[in-house]
């Protein structure tokens, strides 16, 4: 999908406010939803994932099975808020040895596991909105001692409110950020007594 587009900087693969956020995305939906309500915290529109069951409530990327995303910029970063209940979500990447790899984070997982062709590692979210940022150069090395090529697909199943998936060629500081990457929280008002 981008294998041919040059990368650097930021390469954006889903922004809540886009008039289609979900315009190169597929979704599953079974006993759950995907829409785009306003979230009370940053007063913006995201796009909720919210279902009884991880596995039959998610969106995937690219829309088409067969493609793949030729991402090759190194760093995953997802903008997330936390609904307090399981998360799970995961990352396809093709290795120097041209084998597919499987990245899932889940909030409901307390050890890393590495199998042949899949690494399933906690994840950790505080309340409220996260930044996760993974860099998958480093995760590839580490569990596969293998070299990060691209990244194939980006899954990311329910329960949980997006504002922003995108990929960098790495981390950036927060006055770095081009200001439509940044998360801005209302500033709280005080009453004077």
């Amino acid at each position: 999908m981008f294998k041919n587009t040059f990368q650097s900087g930021f390469l954006s693969i889903l922004y809540s406010l886009g008039s289609k956020p979900l315009q190169i995305w597929d979704k599953e939906v079974v006993n759950g939803h995907v829409k785009r309500p306003q979230d009370e915290d940053i007063q913006s529109n995201v796009l909720e994932i919210v279902g009884s069951d991880l596995q039959s409530v998610y969106i995937t990327c690219p829309a088409d099975p067969n493609a793949t995303l030729g991402i090759k910029l190194p760093f995953l970063v997802m903008i997330v808020k936390n609904l307090k209940k399981y998360f799970t979500f995961e990352i396809q990447v093709l290795d120097d040895k041209n084998v597919r790899r499987r990245f899932r984070s889940s909030n409901f997982q307390a050890v890393t596991r590495v199998k042949p062709y899949i690494c399933t590692m906690p994840l950790r979210l505080d309340e409220g909105w996260n930044q996760i940022q993974l860099n998958l150069t480093d995760l590839t090395r580490r569990a596969y001692g293998t070299n990060y090529v691209e990244t194939l697909r980006v899954q990311v199943h329910a329960n949980c409110r997006l504002r922003r998936i995108y990929f960098s060629d790495r981390l950036y500081s927060e006055e770095e950020l081009p200001p439509e990457f940044k998360l801005y929280l209302p500033t709280q008002v005080y009453a004077k007594s």
